[in-house]
């Protein structure tokens, strides 16, 4: 099983890239918002921690922008409570997925948090920065100092372009974008065939 980890700026068009691949995908931010719905233990923990501004089950997106505006410091505290549930459920996807030639991993913090391993191919998303704020702001949950914030927490482009194996250029031109995955999954599934051991 080969891991491909999808990389870029928040926004950037990552989730978008990584289903064009047709692979199984690990989306962490699907698994973080189901968390917040689904899962009791972390309500209770969040509570504890920051009982002025979680309410009533389940924990709802602008109580955490909230919590993360007074103090970003306080992004530390969550990802304390939510990663070791989020690398949980990776660790079960990969398992359920270990026959399988080519995995998606589209976690955000995957460099941050040392997720990745030496042998990921590494493709890294690469988007205007003026086209994301302005295709952000039509969200109806976009807040734009939370984006700040969130963002400060993360690797520069530069460093995260440089670890990069392949980049793929997102002008948000769906059909131009199908065509540059479609390049690139082939060529990654050729170069699998040629390492293949034979038997």
């Amino acid at each position: 099983m080969i891991r491909i980890g999808v990389i870029g700026a928040i926004g950037s068009g990552k989730t978008y890239v990584a289903k064009q691949f047709g692979f199984p995908i690990f989306n962490a931010d699907n698994e973080v918002n189901k968390i917040y719905k689904t899962n009791k233990n972390s309500f209770k923990k969040l509570k504890k921690e920051f009982p002025r501004y979680i309410g009533s089950f389940p924990i709802k997106r602008e109580e955490l922008f909230q919590i993360i505006l007074n103090n970003k410091k306080n992004i530390k505290i969550i990802n304390k409570i939510v990663h070791p549930i989020v690398k949980f459920k990776m660790n079960k996807f990969l398992r359920k997925n270990k026959y399988k030639k080519f995995v998606i991993l589209d976690v955000p913090l995957l460099l941050e948090n040392k997720i990745n391993k030496k042998n990921d191919i590494l493709v890294f998303v690469k988007s205007n920065k003026k086209e994301i704020i302005k295709r952000l702001n039509k969200r109806s949950n976009f807040n734009l100092k939370v984006f700040n914030i969130l963002n400060s927490f993360q690797l520069s482009l530069e460093i995260k372009k440089k670890k990069a194996n392949y980049i793929i250029k997102n002008n948000f031109r769906s059909s131009i974008l199908k065509k540059n995955v479609k390049l690139l999954k082939k060529k990654l599934l050729e170069k699998y065939e040629r390492n293949s051991p034979r038997y």
